[in-house]
């Protein structure tokens, strides 16, 4: 098979499922609007050829740019934006209707999706080879500073429901945290690569387990006094858990030991339980998780475990089909739209919607980590990983919440909820991991070609002259039998440059 029949099939590939992708999020506002008012939405010839045209605009971008890019995590992110969409058109029926007009979203999320696809874009068509970011590595480090620092400045940050993670300039505002998580993915990456062996070095090993030497635990103490400081200052534990489980996921990839999450885990939780002693905001998060059904508790206003409560109803209300779309009452949960949009999604589309969305998201994880493990150079490897991770920490955290496996952090489900920072955020991932799953599966592909080259045609005698010599006309070659010579072990981008 010749490498173009190769990659053409591949985005034929992605054009299929982004068929299937639009129709999943553009069939979900079809039918909430049937389910609520019987006719179609007023406005869905405009917002279909909106995302239509944007979706396979990008599709036909990445034939251009990154033609070898994985061909199913673009499918996933447009699906997930749809469901997102949808529902939160779903739920702007219902606030209009208990006139609660502050939390109606209308057209703001399709028009930061936008903004995000386009950043995504902007990702995969600046950034031509990934190996480049590496010259970034502390100018990250320091920019992931300044942003997470941004909300303490008075007069620039905001302070809402108790979180100081958003500033505002003017009528715009922005959570710089989110940028910053990628910020701290590449530092960490391109930290790492430089350092892994001297992290790596053998130190004493106590209960079966080499634990590291103290003068190489620095770097470690730094990222947990880091995100501490998030936890107490800006009272947000999603960060703050997001940050210090990045750190040590990462180092633990780039090490390969096991005694550094263990440390990472002593470290975290004794700092997390002191903190939820001393500061009252943190306390009661804990208390919320611990004591959700307790009636004292569940009336305490504000913060109280109502939303919790409510939103584990919601979702044994679904069952195990659903409401249905446009049906059931996820709008009786605070925050239904943003932090909670996984519960209304459970209450409405059932466990088997709720699971199939796990899916999808462990689908692009499991994506990302494979583009990692194809990917030659190592910091290619952590950048694409800690990318991976990122998202599936996420998704933990928030499901973990929602469900009352741990405490409720006030991170947001990613392409789902309502609000720009984290929607753009996670498209301009997604575009990182087009660019480096193109680099990746270039690699493969070009391997192949030079395995081709190799092959040495076999000359066989298909006639014998009567003198019973055999001469060079009397060998043919053929080439349905090649011979194997040796295997060139060279990056793609080297052959690019040749």
């Amino acid at each position: 098979m010749k490498n173009e029949d190769l990659v053409g099939s591949k985005r034929g590939l992605e054009f299929v499922l982004l068929i299937i992708a639009l129709a999943i999020g553009i069939g979900g506002y079809v039918i909430v609007a049937l389910n609520r008012t019987g006719q179609l939405p007023s406005k869905l010839f405009l917002h279909a050829s909106i995302l239509i045209l944007v979706t396979f605009g990008v599709h036909f971008i990445i034939r251009r740019f990154a033609s070898y890019a994985d061909p199913i995590i673009l499918p996933i992110g447009v699906a997930l934006n749809g469901l997102g969409l949808a529902m939160i058109y779903r739920l702007d029926y219902s606030y209009k209707a208990l006139g609660q007009t502050g939390f109606i979203v209308d057209s703001r999320q399709l028009v930061w999706s936008l903004i995000g696809i386009s950043a995504c874009v902007f990702v995969f068509i600046v950034i031509r080879d990934h190996r480049d970011l590496r010259n970034f590595t502390y100018t990250a480090g320091l920019l992931s500073i300044i942003l997470l620092l941004l909300p303490m400045i008075p007069g620039l940050g905001l302070n809402i429901y108790g979180a100081r993670i958003w500033i505002h300039l003017g009528s715009f505002s922005f959570q710089p945290g989110e940028i910053a998580k990628l910020c701290l993915v590449l530092f960490f990456a391109g930290y790492f690569m430089q350092t892994r062996e001297k992290l790596a070095l053998g130190g004493r090993k106590i209960l079966g387990i080499r634990l590291p030497r103290i003068r190489d635990c620095a770097p470690l103490i730094i990222a947990w006094i880091a995100s501490i400081g998030v936890l107490v200052l800006q009272r947000d534990l999603g960060t703050s858990l997001l940050i210090f489980g990045l750190f040590v996921a990462m180092l633990y990839l780039a090490t390969d030991r096991v005694s550094w999450i263990i440390m990472g885990l002593v470290m975290f939780a004794p700092g997390a339980v002191v903190a939820a002693k001393i500061f009252p905001h943190v306390g009661a998060r804990f208390n919320i998780w611990w004591n959700a059904f307790d009636n004292q508790i569940y009336n305490q206003d504000p913060g109280g475990s109502g939303q919790l409560v409510s939103g584990l109803f919601g979702m044994a209300n679904g069952g195990l089909t659903g409401t249905g779309w446009g049906k059931g009452f996820p709008q009786l949960v605070p925050f239904a739209n943003s932090d909670f949009i996984i519960a209304s999604i459970g209450e409405e589309l059932g466990l088997t919607g709720f699971m199939a969305v796990i899916c999808l998201y462990a689908i692009f994880v499991q994506r990302g980590l494979k583009a990692a493990q194809m990917l030659r150079d190592d910091f290619g490897k952590l950048f694409t990983a800690g990318l991976s991770f990122i998202v599936a920490l996420q998704v933990f955290v928030i499901v973990g919440g929602v469900t009352r496996l741990i405490p409720l952090t006030g991170l947001t489900t990613p392409f789902l909820a309502s609000g720009g920072s984290s929607l753009v955020s996670n498209w301009i991932i997604l575009g990182l991991l087009i660019r480096l799953t193109d680099s990746a599966r270039r690699n493969c592909i070009f391997e192949k070609e030079i395995v081709l080259m190799e092959y040495e045609p076999v000359r066989e005698v298909v006639t014998v002259a009567g003198t019973g010599s055999i001469g060079d006309d009397d060998l043919v070659e053929r080439t349905d039998k090649p011979k194997w010579l040796r295997k060139i072990d060279v990056s793609s981008n080297d052959l690019e440059e040749k």
